[in-house]
């Protein structure tokens, strides 16, 4: 039953995989274990779940809700079929949490190409990529549902309490007020670079995490003091 149930927590919700080649009654029973086990460290945490690995009809899916539910004290707030609507559900929940600011945000649809500038005085979402060659400058802030390959420059006026959030983070150059961060001379490989990330100034060094709820939080919070 070891290998039947295998629980994986990510920065967009939890992924259940399922053996497909049990029954189901052995799947619903290891989901109950697995979760009972797994109470403390769940703890009451909101988040959103999907399960994968084999087709569920709706009757089994809620079952396997239900049997959730009854094992742990995980506040389920969404289900979704597969894990590419978990991520996009997630991004428009991490964007709505971003654009707590002081600033108007404009839209902008579309891919930056090389050589193409973009400048506005509100922060701004990019719905495409900045691609290498291109550049973003915001007096705000700049939220990228896309990637950052090119140059990206937010609090253009001195806001060093700006920041630039990507799904995916390769620039050539960020700058968050008069501080500017370069990319390495050898692109980076690691799967940091591929994640939705936030790039944020702190003691005057820029900084490029995960974006993580508990990063997302700390921004906001030095934002409101």
């Amino acid at each position: 039953m070891e290998n039947t149930v295998t629980i994986k927590a990510g920065s967009n919700g939890i992924t259940v995989v399922l053996d497909g080649t049990k029954k189901f009654e052995e799947i619903k029973n290891a989901v109950a274990a697995k979760f009972k086990a797994s109470a403390s460290f769940l703890g009451d945490a909101k988040m959103a779940i999907t399960f994968t690995g084999m087709e569920l009809t709706d009757e089994q899916q809620t079952i396997l809700l239900k049997t959730i539910g009854n094992n742990c004290q995980l506040d389920v707030t969404a289900f979704f079929d597969n894990e590419e609507d978990m991520k996009k559900a997630e991004m428009v929940r991490v964007t709505r949490e971003l654009m707590k600011d002081p600033y108007l945000a404009r839209f902008y649809k579309g891919n930056l190409r090389s050589g193409q500038s973009l400048d506005t005085e509100n922060s701004i979402i990019i719905l495409g990529d900045i691609n290498p060659g291109a550049s973003v400058v915001s007096n705000g802030n700049i939220i990228v549902l896309g990637a950052v390959k090119g140059t990206a420059f937010a609090g253009a006026m001195g806001n060093k309490n700006a920041f630039i959030f990507a799904l995916e983070m390769s620039p050539m150059q960020v700058r968050i007020a008069d501080t500017i961060a370069r990319a390495p001379d050898e692109p980076s490989k690691s799967k940091a670079a591929t994640q939705p990330s936030i790039a944020f100034l702190e003691n005057d060094t820029i900084f490029i995490e995960p974006a993580g709820k508990n990063i997302i939080n700390e921004i906001q919070l030095t934002e409101e003091e």
